[in-house]
């Protein structure tokens, strides 16, 4: 199975869903006062960023 490059979407939606998993891991980090609710915020947001379908061009 040859791999096709990222598309520019696909690439955008990715770095979206890291952001906001950043977000919300840092103001959850902050809200509870443990810090590794960040690394668990930036994979959620990757998580999501990857699962969902990406957008139309």
């Amino acid at each position: 199975m040859a791999s096709e490059p990222m598309s520019s979407a696909r690439r955008k939606q990715l770095i979206v869903g890291l952001v906001v998993g950043a977000i919300v891991g840092v103001g959850i980090s902050l809200w509870t006062g443990f810090w590794l609710w960040l690394a668990a915020g930036l994979v959620v947001g990757i998580a999501a960023g990857a699962l969902l379908k990406p957008p139309a061009e």
